[in-house]
Parts: C-alpha cells; sequence; structure tokens
C-alpha cells in the first residue's frame, strides 16, 4: 500500500489530498489560499487532511500558482542578463525591459550562426567584469546566446564563469528550449532567473511544513505539461511551473473519470480554466505557454482561463447588462459570518436606498484590510493611508467611505490601487450568494445574501428570485461561451473575439434556454464535458444540456487539482537536431552540448538517438523518476524542387526521445 499527498494551490482555495493506491482518495481538506504566503494556507490544508495518526507517506506532490502569478503581477528577484552575440533591438522585441533594469543587460561579442558556428569569438573578459559588477546586486544571472540551441558552447562557458565567480543561480536559453525564436528564448531564461529564489523559498517552507507533521517523503513539483519533476529540477527550472495548477486539474480529472476524449473544465472561485483532452493526454502548446500578455517558450497545456468563478464579482458591463467577473470578491454570506454587523449595515441600505446617485452604486459593496504592505511598499500615498487606517477596525462599506468625498473618482482610483497590491480586499454580491438565496448551497449567512439581492433586485425593479435566477444564467451563459470558445480553438484555431458580435450572438443564443428573438440556434458538443471544482454540479449540468453533450462529475471532483498533483508521471523530452552543412557533404548534429558532424546521414541518426535516449533517460531519473521507458521518434523535412518530378531536397531530421517514468517512492 502506497499513501501519497497532494497539494495544489488555487487562486481562492489550498487543497491537500490523502491518495491511497488501492482504496483511493482517504483524505481531503480545503483551506483559504494565503496569497502573501502561500505556505500558511499549505501548512492549513495538510493539517486537515491527516488523520490521528498520520499515515506512512511515501510521496508528496505540489502544484502551485506561484510562477504564473508571479510574472503576472511582475514579481520576482533582480537579476543579471548576459545576451551573447545579439543585436540590441532585441529590447523591443521581447521587451526584456519589463523584465530586467536596462543596467543589468549587457550585450556580450559572441554567438553562432544557424550553423553552429562562430559569427564571433566570446569575449571572455567583457563578460567577467559584469559578472562581477553585479554580482552584489542580483540573485541569479541569466544567459541567451544567438543560435544557442544549434551551438551551446558560449552559453555553457559563461555558466561555468558565473558559478566560479559568484555561486549564484544561472539559467542558460539553450536547457529551456530548442525553439529558435531567440527573443522569446532570452525573456524565457531571464523569467526563469527571476523565479528561482521565490521557488527556493516555497519549496524550503513546504518542506519545513512537512517535517514539522513527521512527514520524510520526496517532494515533486507540477510542471505546466502536467508532468511531475523533483523539488531539485523545479529549483533549476522554475518557469517550467507556468500553468502547473491547471495542468493538475486536467491530469486529476483524467485520473477520476478515466475518459479519452473530452473538454476538462476546472470552475474555481476565482477563474474557469478549459483544457482538452485527447487520447488521455492533454493537448499542449508547443509554442509556448502565455502568461498574461507574455509568451514564453515553456511547452505547456493548452488551458483558456476566464475571470469567472464561484466568488466573481456580479455587476453591470458597460451597455448597463448584467455580467459577471472578471474580479473576485468575499461573498456577503462569507463576509457577515465572520462579521456579523455587516447584516446591520446592508439592512440599513436596503431601508434607505431609494435613487441610482452614484453611491448607491456601491450599496452592498464593502472593503476589508488585506495583506499589510512590506517595507518597501511602504510609500503608498497619504489618501491610501487614510483609507486603510478607516479599515483598521473591520469591513466598512464603500458608499460610507465615498460621502463626503471631493473628487470621488480619484479616490475610487487609488482605492483599487491598493486592491491591486493586495493591501484592500473587496466583498460584493457573487454567484455563491445567488445560490443561497435560491436554496441551492449553504455555507455562511442566508440572510446577508437575501440582503445583497434585495438591494441589486431594488435597483434593477424586479423580484429578488428572479435577480439571483438572472446571476444563475449569467454564469451558465459565460461558462458555456468560454468552452465554445475552446471549442474553437481546438477545431481549427479560431478565437472568439469581443468585437465578434455576431459569433458572440449565434453562441449566447444557443446557451439561452428562454432567449426569445427571431430565430433559434442549437450546438452539438461531440466531446463529452468532464467537470471539477466546487461550483461544477451548480452550473455545469446545464451548460452541457443547452451544448447536446455529456456531463461526467466524477466524485471528489471538488479536489481533483490536488489529485492530479499525485496522480501525473515524470516525463522529460530531449529533441535533437540534425542538419546537412553546406554543399551537402556532410551532417552536423546540434547536441545539447556541443555539435558533431558525420559524413553519413546514417551515422548523424545514430550519435542523434543514442544521445536523445540517454539524455532523456537521465533526465527522467534526474527528476525522480524511478523505472524509466524511453520512445524515440524521428521526424524529416524535405522539400520538392523544380516540380514533382524533380525530385527532393533534405532539409533537416528531427530525433525526439521521450523518457517516461513513477516517481520515485519513499521506502
Amino acid at each position: 500500500m502506497s499513501v501519497l499527498l497532494g497539494i495544489d494551490t488555487g487562486g481562492t482555495y489550498t487543497d491537500a489530498v490523502l491518495l491511497d493506491d488501492e482504496r483511493g482518495v482517504i483524505g481531503a481538506a480545503k483551506s483559504l489560499t494565503t496569497k502573501h504566503d502561500l505556505s500558511m494556507g499549505i501548512q492549513n490544508a495538510v493539517k486537515a487532511a491527516l488523520p490521528d495518526p498520520p499515515p506512512q507517506i511515501r510521496l508528496v506532490s505540489l502544484s502551485s500558482t506561484l510562477a504564473t502569478n508571479a510574472i503576472v503581477e511582475g514579481k520576482g528577484s533582480p537579476i543579471c542578463l548576459l545576451l551573447i552575440g545579439y543585436n540590441p533591438d532585441i529590447l523591443d522585441l521581447a521587451e526584456l525591459r519589463r523584465v530586467v533594469t536596462s543596467e543589468a543587460l549587457v550585450f556580450i561579442q559572441g554567438g553562432h550562426t544557424v550553423a553552429g558556428e562562430e559569427q564571433a569569438t566570446l569575449d571572455i573578459a567583457a563578460a567577467r567584469r559584469a559578472i562581477e559588477t553585479y554580482a552584489r546586486s542580483v540573485s541569479a544571472f541569466a544567459i541567451s546566446g544567438y543560435f544557442s540551441v544549434h551551438n551551446p558552447t558560449h552559453e555553457l562557458r559563461l555558466k561555468r564563469l558565473v558559478r566560479s565567480l559568484t555561486g549564484l543561480p544561472v539559467t542558460c536559453g539553450h536547457e529551456l528550449t530548442t525553439n529558435l525564436h531567440a527573443p522569446r528564448r532570452a525573456l524565457t531564461a531571464a523569467l526563469n532567473a527571476r523565479l528561482t529564489p521565490l521557488l527556493q523559498q516555497l519549496i524550503l517552507s513546504v518542506s519545513r511544513i512537512l517535517v514539522s507533521q513527521g512527514i520524510h517523503a520526496p517532494l515533486m513539483v507540477v510542471r505546466g505539461d502536467g508532468s511531475l519533476m523533483n523539488a531539485e529540477m523545479a529549483l533549476e527550472r522554475p518557469v517550467e511551473t507556468i500553468l502547473s495548477g491547471p495542468a493538475a486539474s486536467v491530469v486529476g480529472a483524467r485520473y477520476l473519470s478515466n475518459t479519452g476524449d473530452a473538454f476538462v473544465i476546472d470552475m474555481g472561485g476565482t477563474t474557469t480554466d478549459i483544457a482538452a483532452l485527447q487520447n488521455g493526454r492533454p493537448t499542449l502548446n508547443r509554442e509556448g505557454a502565455w502568461v498574461d500578455n507574455w509568451q514564453t517558450m515553456v511547452e505547456a497545456i493548452n488551458v483558456r482561463t476566464t475571470g469567472l468563478g464561484g466568488d466573481s464579482e456580479v455587476r453591470l458591463d458597460e451597455n448597463n447588462k448584467l455580467c459577471v467577473g472578471p474580479r473576485r470578491m468575499i461573498p456577503l454570506s462569507l463576509l457577515a459570518q465572520q462579521y456579523p454587523r455587516v447584516l446591520d449595515v446592508l439592512q440599513d441600505q436596503l431601508e434607505r436606498s431609494m435613487g441610482m446617485d452614484a453611491v448607491n452604486r456601491y450599496l452592498g459593496y464593502f472593503l476589508l484590510r488585506g495583506q499589510p504592505p512590506k517595507s518597501e511598499q511602504s510609500d503608498i500615498i497619504s489618501a491610501q493611508q487614510e483609507i486603510c487606517r478607516l479599515l483598521n477596525d473591520g469591513p466598512v462599506s464603500m458608499s460610507q467611505l465615498l460621502i463626503g468625498v471631493k473628487y470621488p473618482l480619484v479616490y475610487q482610483r487609488r482605492l483599487y490601487e491598493l486592491m491591486e497590491y493586495g493591501f484592500v480586499v473587496a466583498s460584493a454580491f457573487t454567484p455563491t450568494d445567488a445560490v443561497h438565496v435560491l436554496g441551492q448551497y449553504r455555507c455562511g449567512s442566508l440572510e446577508a445574501a437575501e440582503l445583497g439581492a434585495a438591494l441589486w433586485a431594488r435597483r434593477l425593479g424586479i423580484g429578488r428570485g428572479e435577480f439571483c435566477e438572472r446571476v444563475v444564467r449569467q454564469v451558465i451563459v459565460q461558462a458555456g461561451r468560454a468552452v465554445m470558445a475552446s471549442a474553437l480553438t481546438e477545431e481549427g484555431n479560431l478565437v472568439l473575439r469581443n468585437g465578434d458580435s455576431v459569433g458572440r450572438l449565434f453562441i449566447d443564443r444557443a446557451l439561452s434556454a428562454d432567449h426569445g428573438g427571431s430565430f433559434s440556434v442549437t450546438f452539438s458538443m461531440r466531446r463529452s464535458l468532464v467537470g471539477i471544482g466546487a461550483p461544477a454540479t451548480t452550473y455545469l449540468p446545464s451548460v452541457a444540456a443547452q451544448l447536446h453533450t455529456h456531463l461526467y462529475i466524477p466524485e471528489h471532483a471538488e479536489v481533483a487539482n490536488a489529485i492530479g498533483a499525485v496522480a501525473g508521471r515524470v516525463v522529460q523530452t530531449v529533441r535533437i537536431l540534425i542538419r546537412p552543412l553546406e554543399g551537402g557533404t556532410a551532417y552536423r548534429v546540434h547536441l545539447p552540448f556541443g555539435v558533431r558532424d558525420f559524413k553519413r546521414l546514417a551515422d548523424a541518426l545514430a550519435c542523434a538517438k543514442y544521445n536523445a535516449r540517454r539524455l532523456a533517460r537521465d533526465r527522467a531519473h534526474r527528476a525522480g523518476a524511478s523505472t524509466v521507458k524511453v520512445h524515440t521518434e524521428q521526424h524529416e523535412r524535405t522539400a520538392l524542387i523544380g516540380g514533382e518530378s524533380a525530385g527532393k531536397i533534405y532539409i533537416d531530421t528531427e530525433v525526439t526521445a521521450i523518457a517516461v517514468g513513477s516517481p520515485q517512492l519513499k521506502e
């Protein structure tokens, strides 16, 4: 018998699951995610999930939002980026100025050509000066050489130099990707270096938590493609944990549902993530994962994320139509449970609310203190300090804060800045409150949910129950819209844009059972839906019915992400390129440690296959795998010359080795 502990830190909740390889789930718990210190939420969830006495745990695996959130929020440690053989125009192409200050970005002579030949001699003296200059002011170094994926020798020389001079973490671009796009490769290396100290803090914190609970098992981390790597490798390649959480949810859904082809829909409190399963495996984005407006070169699952969850804000859009999200709010029902005096404020607002002035737009809207500012963030302006002071004793209604303010729009802007920092958090009516009123959910103060619904109903001139039903229908429409957008992308890489009024009308009409109008639309999806996450049972049955497809919500769907954290396998992929040299008299094998030339293609292929298999197997073992199986593929590219009758010309061959293994368990 093997007991495994899976941990997932989501946007709203942190889940912990104990998984027995014979009995399945034997323990599970949820705790609020503590964004200012993820380890606090992890500790609370792990403690709640463990029975007394705890079983012997043989493996721990963690999926984390840390890398994704840090990139979105612009967080990270200071680094120095050494660019070998690059043109300075790269700064504008990859927006590297947003990642590295111009002072800590150094251009070094060197680099290679597309054939792997030196385009210039590596300037070791300039590199040494730069490394010694920045060693005391940065936490890590990143190195990216021009065409380093075809010959990494310059990157490797500087890596050895950084380590000998500083001992600091160092990332090379060729270690993270074999793709040629030089600006994005430099960006990915820089992001990896920035994330290294942050992930190190998280892993050390989690390790301390495990020791405090008497758990001495290997610690694994979920990569963005759903596979696992041990903590040691995660510290070297933290950027590969981008989309770790969504990847874990897909793996967990596959484990629980045993489904081959489906769309996995993970509805949480903050977001809804949608990804496709094909032949039992998540589809991957070979071009590189997008995070916010950044495109990296990290191969990760194709996931569509929309700001829609059980705790999303209910609001009116620019056309005065009801919509949900994308901002997360604390539901009124949960706020009043912790602060009962909120009920008196809501009751008073309901009795007094009559008109539609600017203040009344914020009835039922509360603010409270979030995480305290760190020392380096303590320079918030006086207006913001005053707001924080007013919130010292608990939540305050937005309408109360705005009373007597001379410039309410400026005041609101300061408020929003505090909310972005996390110093202030908001509470308002959410779908969670709506289903409270409708009797579909009970967790918190029903009275607060009813008062919040009554405020909205009075504002819209409808009944309280009708308003709550509209909120639920709107969540269903927006969730269905996201599913259809994912299906369009999967089908033909089509994008449903916000300005596509016709496409949105057709999809919304198909998702609305009581739409009216002069025509109706019916969609029938061929893939089934697998729903996971706490709100899935509330909304997804209607989405599936409107899309005329089967929905499966497995047992333990609410903690599928944590299950996915330990249900994955170790997977390492090595790709090696073979290209003909000029004149076609020899063939060059571009290896991760240099180049080798052969007169015969057969010999080049043998070299590529041998090294790909060996490297993939070694990396899988280093990533924490026990027994490993390696599968090798080769893809040859040719082109026609002078029409089909004239023959073909050889372009190149890519040899791919994929090593797969189960993680090593504690003896």
